[in-house]
């Protein structure tokens, strides 16, 4: 998936912004390997933009505040959504549950909290077998997709440093910042301003909650 994003993102030549990055449109072939899929959303970003402001397009749950809020679109808006896949795949549960306890059913508030614990691997699903990890690097994984999910969009990693990051083994302790909560419930949490609140009616979405921590 990491390789798949940063060759839209770089390597092509025009940046390609998939725009709805989810579990359900990563398909696997019949080796396993997996494909990015459903490019019915993508956008294309000129090479003289940083940026694009546009009109909210994906899935609440994935998509990154400033995209979700401000409308402004940029790779990096896909790297948030590749650390929430991630997060999905390692604890083998939705990025939001309302099924589950409130401390719980949101998926990247808890993986925040444990991180903040220093209990990440409490996520893992249940269903793997323990003896077929190595739980270093299961957390290491996690870290990433933590970074990747950051408020900050500058803080966030390029999708060809997150492959960079995903092949290392020996590197310094990854150290996150804390990512702004975004649900498909339009709850806004975390670290989110007033005027990211004021500014929530640019997008297609209805943010009916905004609670600052």
């Amino acid at each position: 998936m990491a390789r798949g994003l940063a060759y839209l993102h770089q390597e092509f030549h025009v940046c390609i912004i998939h725009r709805d990055i989810k579990s359900s449109n990563v398909l696997l072939d019949d080796d396993f390997q997996p494909k990015i899929a459903d490019f019915g959303l993508a956008r294309l970003l000129p090479d003289d933009h940083s940026h694009l402001s546009t009109k909210f397009a994906g899935t609440l749950g994935y998509t990154a505040p400033e995209y979700a809020i401000h409308g402004q679109l940029s790779e990096k808006v896909n790297t948030y959504s590749f650390g929430v896949v991630v997060l999905e795949i390692l604890s083998g549960r939705k990025s939001n549950d309302t099924k589950l306890d409130p401390e719980t059913q949101y998926l990247l508030e808890w993986a925040w909290k444990l991180y903040e614990s220093d209990n990440l691997l409490a996520m893992v699903d249940e269903s793997l077998n323990p003896e077929e990890y190595k739980p270093d690097e299961v957390k290491r994984i996690m870290e990433i997709a933590l970074l990747c999910t950051q408020s900050a969009v500058a803080a966030r990693p390029m999708m060809s440093e997150v492959v960079v990051l995903l092949l290392r083994r020996n590197d310094p302790e990854l150290q996150p910042t804390r990512p702004t909560f975004i649900d498909a419930t339009s709850r806004v949490r975390g670290e989110t301003s007033t005027s990211s609140s004021s500014s929530a009616s640019k997008a297609t979405v209805s943010i009916s909650q905004v609670s600052g921590r």
